[in-house]
């Protein structure tokens, strides 16, 4: 069960990225300087017993999440200088917390974000400093901030991001984007400092006539469980040390949109009549794994990370059902990770 809970989620953990823009302390004629630093960037196995309905856990100073949940939760740190006779001396500190928490909508390419702010823990003149916040987007889709704008940080804080994205036609992929957040900290007698980071990437489409929104980089996964004779020349294939799509410490499959590649890859591994035995058997339909429609498809891979098996056709066109209705569900784009559960 926790395997389906897994590829259902896609969860991982990537490193927070962070960049902070302080005040030149070359500038003299300012009294005092807000200079302001982030989290460092960490990175951690994801979690695997994460439920399919569940937002994305949280863990600090790291980006979790999954096929269309993210958590982030990034640690920013405050210094407050004052500057006497052409050197900074620091009067005080601010420390605090940010967790975000956004929720994408599979059926809507408009969603929304909730974020808190912790409250700061200062030392002297770390006291009465102001935040800002503000927040963009791109791949055709628009992020607005809704927060108390020139909070003081002594006290603890919430705000939300919405996001819209204008009509997708169908069959329409829009290019990737994430968020860029921007804080600007404001205390009276000093120059201004900023900080700046980014969201995990996402994407909005209407491939299939529906319009939403994904994570893509969280792998997810399609079983094969319902189709006996597929299933078992995969399972064999693991069996022999084909890892390729293996949920189990393999590694992912990418999907690929590409018809004319997609025919090629067929070609080059599956033989234009099935042997005689398969015939007498009915099961004259050859079925390729690593699937066709992959980078990892043909002989993209070696001859021992690759199979075929010869099916009935009712069972290649219900695998066939099975990976459209996947697809359309998850959201599963060019160049999208995925395994295979058998």
């Amino acid at each position: 069960m926790k395997l389906r809970v897994l590829l259902a989620t896609g969860a991982v953990t990537l490193g927070l990225l962070g960049t902070a823009a302080p005040s030149a302390l070359a500038d003299q004629s300012a009294p005092g300087q807000l200079r302001v630093t982030i989290g460092p960037a960490r990175f951690q196995p994801s979690n695997l017993a994460a439920s399919p309905s569940s937002n994305a856990t949280c863990t600090i100073n790291k980006i979790t999440i999954n096929r269309f949940s993210e958590c982030e939760w990034v640690t920013i740190h405050v210094d407050v200088i004052k500057v006497v006779n052409g050197k900074p001396e620091l009067e005080g500190t601010v420390d605090f917390d940010v967790k975000h928490q956004m929720t994408l909508n599979a059926k809507s390419a408009n969603w929304s974000e909730k974020f808190s702010l912790s409250k700061a823990k200062t030392t002297r003149a770390g006291k009465g400093v102001h935040v800002d916040i503000a927040a963009s987007s791109g791949g055709g889709t628009k992020a607005t901030v809704h927060y108390s704008q020139g909070h003081v940080l002594d006290s603890a804080s919430s705000g939300s991001v919405t996001y819209t994205t204008g009509t997708i036609p169908k069959k329409k992929i829009n290019p990737k984007a994430k968020t860029h957040y921007t804080y600007t900290f404001t205390k009276p007698g000093y120059t201004p400092g900023t900080v700046s980071y980014d969201s995990a990437v996402y994407r909005c489409d209407n491939y299939y006539g529906t319009s939403g929104c994904t994570l893509p980089d969280a792998p997810t996964g399609v079983s094969m469980i319902n189709q006996p004779r597929i299933d078992e020349g995969i399972r064999n294939l693991r069996a022999h040390g084909g890892h390729y799509g293996d949920p189990n410490g393999g590694k992912p499959l990418h999907w690929m949109i590409n018809d004319k590649q997609k025919a090629k890859n067929r070609a080059a591994v599956c033989p234009k009549t099935p042997p005689a035995d398969m015939k007498r058997a009915g099961r004259t339909s050859c079925d390729e794994y690593p699937f066709a429609s992959t980078y990892e498809g043909g002989t993209h891979l070696p001859a021992n990370q690759r199979t075929i098996t010869w099916v009935k056709k009712a069972e290649n066109d219900s695998q066939g059902a099975t990976i459209t209705n996947w697809r359309r569900a998850f959201h599963v784009m060019d160049h999208d990770p995925f395994y295979v559960i058998v």
